[in-house]
């Protein structure tokens, strides 16, 4: 039979019906769109998205002429900053691969990041040069250091170039490389924690940052020149990709330095702040704010946080304090987020404490995360959508890693079966939204009995004198391990140890209640995580 379908013949990619994705092209829309538009306030410092796009591209010529050029690593180390914003736009335009640096870190582990990554230019900010100037003499690595000025600090970093001057040396007419030559080669770089020995290199490809930045926008139903604060750091996962999603939306980047109750409140106040991102730390802070840091202001500000789930009490007094809270999960190996509590129209007729729990589940998938499920991580069967029937948090699609640089074992044990494996056991819910119940490492396993460090931690942040929590396993000789809950209390509070283990068992199981409290301030990373394989260290040696 003579076949005439039309669509078996040749109908191929040419440059007038295919480019490779990019969120570099969200810079020359908005700047040739909103070319006058406000895109930064960095301090005294503003930008507009016209001056933006000058500069970044005159980063990318500076370095291209540097030798900077496909898969070359340019490193940088600033908090939150102009200068940081302009790299996630004139790195890629070079060919390079972004890297940014943790600002928290040790030298020592700097020094590991830059050699694993294989850097060839480090950008610093003078806020940064005493760790990173300690770490480049622990590297043999010959790397090009570009310093960048900062308010009230001394250029420290022998043989640096001025970051400033560095820019003005690039042409923003150069020919640069506008465009990948495949959507999935390499944008950046990204460390996990690495709290069990070395962090892992995480692979990003320009494909999943620009679907995961417009996925911001659709999740979090962002509009047009949104006031966007940034409390998370932008190192932390490229900002969970809004450096990408503001230049797509012509936001303006307010950017915070140092991050505390009163710089929030001063920015909602004096900026018209609209939306900002963070740990539930950060939620701490807007609702632990004292009379003298709060201001006033009219407007709804809308939070996106992850990290733990936010227990229902912290969510409760958001609301009540003006801020719209959306709940979303993921890990640096998914761009940031991928999960979102999608909020249903119904649910507005629930109480106060249904609704907040209602948002402390992690959810449903981004727009762009192609599947995800709660499987059995030995068989990867579903579990039943009971709600009850624990199982392993298993990611797939376009926004899930490459892999992890240098680490074929570890790459190929998180895609096992061609799932990506978060480590995070949870159950599924009946209308298919997941919940998390711990990391497989934090189940507590106590006479048989599995319980959630989570669970127990929501009931103590329930007590109107508990700021932050962890719990944690203390081996026990009798029930293997018993929960040990590490506490911080409001300023003045007395409550007791006793009174809290009360509170506990009689508002959960009582095997769940903890054993011992200790009053103490939780360690915790630069993007607000609690650092609980400290207190497991220490949890082992209390008597």
């Amino acid at each position: 039979m003579k076949n005439d379908n039309p669509y078996l013949f040749s109908l191929d990619k040419c440059d007038a019906n295919y480019t490779p994705l990019t969120p570099v092209s969200f810079l020359n829309r908005t700047a040739r769109t909103y070319p006058e538009y406000l895109a930064v306030i960095d301090g005294d410092t503003r930008k507009t998205w016209r001056e933006v796009s000058e500069r970044t591209r005159k980063l990318a010529s500076a370095l291209i002429n540097l030798g900077v050029s496909k898969n070359r690593t340019v490193s940088i180390m600033a908090p939150n900053s102009l200068s940081i914003l302009e790299a996630h736009f004139g790195v890629p335009m070079s060919g390079g691969i972004l890297n940014t640096i943790n600002t928290r870190l040790s030298p020592r582990e700097i020094a590991f990041i830059l050699e694993h990554a294989r850097s060839e230019v480090f950008i610093v900010d003078a806020e940064c040069a005493s760790s990173a100037g300690e770490a480049l003499s622990m590297t043999d690595r010959q790397l090009t250091v570009i310093e960048v000025p900062a308010p009230n600090v001394e250029m420290s970093l022998n043989g640096a170039l001025n970051y400033e001057d560095f820019i003005e040396s690039g042409d923003p007419n150069q020919e640069l490389r506008e465009l990948p030559d495949d959507e999935w080669d390499a944008i950046s770089l990204n460390y996990t924690s690495g709290t069990t020995g070395n962090p892992k290199g995480v692979v990003y490809h320009y494909r999943g940052a620009y679907l995961n930045a417009l996925s911001n926008m659709v999740a979090w139903e962002m509009p047009h020149h949104p006031v966007y604060l940034w409390t998370l750091p932008m190192f932390h996962c490229n900002g969970w990709c809004f450096p990408w999603t503001l230049a797509a939306v012509a936001g303006v980047n307010v950017c915070l330095r140092q991050i505390h109750s009163k710089s929030i409140f001063d920015a909602i106040a004096d900026h018209g702040v609209t939306h900002f991102c963070g740990a539930p730390i950060i939620m701490g802070m807007v609702i632990n704010a004292g009379d003298n840091e709060r201001r006033s202001f009219s407007h709804q500000v809308n939070m996106m946080t992850a990290a733990a789930p936010p227990p229902s009490a912290v969510l409760e007094s958001m609301e009540s304090a003006g801020f719209s809270v959306t709940h979303v999960y993921g890990l640096t190996e998914t761009y940031g987020p991928a999960v979102i509590c999608a909020w249903k129209d119904e649910w507005d007729k629930l109480d106060d404490q249904q609704k907040a729990e209602k948002k402390s589940r992690q959810g449903v998938t981004y727009p762009v995360l192609e599947d995800l499920k709660i499987l059995d991580p030995e068989t990867l069967d579903p579990v039943a959508s009971d709600g009850q029937e624990l199982g392993e948090t298993m990611f797939r699609g376009n926004v899930v890693m490459k892999g992890y640089l240098d680490n074929p074992d570890a790459t190929q044990q998180a895609f096992a079966g061609g799932w990506f494996h978060s480590g995070d056991l949870g159950v599924m819910h009946d209308d298919q939204y997941i919940q998390l119940k711990d990391r497989s490492k934090d189940i507590i396993i106590s006479g048989g009995e599995n319980i959630s460090s989570i669970e127990v931690e929501n009931c103590l942040y329930a007590h109107s004198d508990v700021i932050a929590v962890a719990v944690v396993a203390r081996p026990d000789e009798k029930w293997g391990e018993v929960p040990c809950a590490f506490v911080e209390r409001t300023s003045g509070s007395t409550v007791s140890e006793q009174e809290l283990i009360d509170f506990c068992k009689g508002r959960i199981a009582r095997y769940k209640a903890p054993r011992i409290v200790i009053f103490q301030d939780l360690p915790k990373t630069s993007t607000g995580k609690i650092q609980k394989f400290k207190l497991r260290e220490q949890a082992k040696s209390i008597d």
